[in-house]
């Protein structure tokens, strides 16, 4: 075949030769984004990474409990939000708060009763009994199953009104968002989780006497006499004082977290999961610290 510059054979001389690439250079095409890689192997850079998200996290988290604590303490106070969140963080958790109570003071008992009479001790169970509710088991199970219902609430709550811009409304309104939606949650909670750890105590105790005196055959009187004779005011105060830290700690988890959520449902959902989650463990961390503190010359 003829064409006009040529024969075919001729053009076919004049293209390119293609040939394929060797597999030397299909690593190294592979391997442009290089500095992702680089960044994912080099394990001082991911640690480095990770300690200043840390970091940046601990720091927006600050300075929002600092601003949110100082309006706690600046007017205008709005009373009616601030009964409304006491309602709900302190009057509906009552069931969950005393059934949990109720049942871990029962099963400390049995519990107890099993270990102490390998040694002839049962006389101490109603001791360990109360020192371990109003010490420890009281404000912690309380604190953990609070900020599983009410963390959760608060973080879901404010997380939709983000996405859906009603903070920015209340802005555009001239009403601090801190004032109105963080400050009552946070004095609320404060304030109402002594008074549920308080009754997670009584019944917790309570749960424990029925089980010693109805199933164990103890003597109600001495159960209860020896129960009073070592309980102490520290005891019981500083279980109380937990329980602040406590309340305080998973109303401004759940605040943070729903106050910064962002991306629709999917955010709003994160934001709740982080709030249950960070407020578990800043409970039990400060758990073991306040016991330091409170015990520490014992």
């Amino acid at each position: 075949m003829t064409l006009p510059y040529g024969t075919v054979s001729d053009v076919a001389c004049l293209a390119p030769t293609l040939t394929p690439p060797s597999p030397l250079d299909t690593l190294r095409l592979l391997l442009l984004p290089s500095h992702r890689l680089v960044q994912i192997m080099n394990p001082f850079a991911l640690i480095g990474r990770t300690f200043l998200e840390f970091l940046s996290a601990t720091g927006r988290l600050a300075w929002f409990a600092g601003t949110s604590v100082m309006h706690c303490f600046r007017p205008p106070f709005y009373f009616r939000q601030i009964g409304r969140q006491v309602v709900d963080i302190g009057y509906f958790s009552l069931p969950v708060v005393g059934l949990t109570a109720l049942f871990t003071g029962m099963v400390l008992a049995l519990q107890s009763h099993s270990g102490f009479s390998r040694f002839d001790a049962e006389s101490a169970i109603p001791t360990v009994v109360v020192l371990s509710i109003t010490r420890e088991l009281g404000p912690v199970m309380a604190g953990l199953m609070v900020a599983g219902r009410i963390g959760a609430a608060i973080a879901a709550e404010l997380g939709t009104m983000r996405v859906t811009e009603q903070i920015d409304a209340l802005t555009t309104l001239s009403t601090n968002p801190y004032k109105y939606l963080i400050a009552p949650r946070l004095i609320a909670g404060t304030l109402v989780m002594p008074v549920l750890v308080l009754v997670a105590d009584i019944i917790g105790v309570f749960g424990g006497f029925l089980v010693c005196v109805y199933r164990l055959q103890f003597n109600a009187a001495n159960y209860i006499s020896q129960s009073w004779q070592y309980l102490e005011h520290r005891d019981v105060a500083s279980g109380l004082w937990k329980a602040a830290v406590f309340g305080f700690i998973i109303t401004l988890m759940g605040c943070y977290n729903g106050f910064n959520s962002k991306g629709g449902a999917q955010g709003v959902g994160a934001a709740t999961t982080n709030a249950v989650v960070t407020a578990s463990i800043l409970i039990l961390v400060s758990n073991y610290l306040l016991t330091g503190l409170f015990f520490a010359d014992k």
